[in-house]
């Protein structure tokens, strides 16, 4: 199986029936990644799944619960190298929120933050590292953040860091009534 043939490929139906499990009554968001050695690396960088099912040798499926921010990293490569790096930060969805339709994402999620090319993705990791280093979760950080980081890229203005303030400020704005 080459790796056109891997993308191609639609989930089999009797794996999507065992992941139609609910929480709470809302549908649980299930990612799809993949991973053929030279070619395609679709990974999670952050984010916790309630739980991952293997599929086969090469896809695996990671199931969200609501609310849940993740990252999804898509590398793609061919015989003359890197061809696509692309990552996206996304909240998965309750069916009373405004989802978008993203591949490999089902039935969708919120789109926080998308960085497309070596250059925007590499500025994000940093980002991303720089988080880490504080003892912060970036699955905790405040989706304002991710956006906030979202726009600044887009409009190629320098990067905001996310401090420990800015963290014990979301934190307490949460336990606001």
């Amino acid at each position: 199986m080459n790796a056109s043939d891997l993308a191609a490929t639609a989930l089999p139906p009797p794996s999507l029936a065992a992941l139609d499990g609910q929480a709470g009554g809302a549908p649980l968001t299930r990612v799809s990644l993949a991973y053929v050695e030279q070619r395609i690396d679709l990974y999670l960088r952050f984010g916790e799944p309630s739980r991952i099912v293997r599929l086969d040798r090469w896809r695996r499926v990671a199931v969200f619960q609501p609310g849940a921010i993740f990252c999804r990293i898509r590398w793609h490569a061919n015989d003359y190298g890197t061809i696509r790096w692309q990552l996206m930060v996304m909240q998965a969805c309750t069916p009373l929120d405004a989802a978008q339709r993203i591949p490999g994402v089902l039935p969708g999620a919120r789109l926080l933050l998308h960085a497309e090319g070596e250059a925007a993705v590499r500025a994000v990791l940093t980002q991303l590292d720089a988080i880490d280093a504080q003892g912060i979760a970036p699955a905790d950080v405040s989706s304002a953040y991710w956006r906030t980081l979202g726009n600044r890229l887009a409009a190629r203005l320098a990067l905001p860091a996310y401090t420990a303030e800015r963290h014990a400020a979301w934190l307490a704005g949460r336990m606001l009534p």
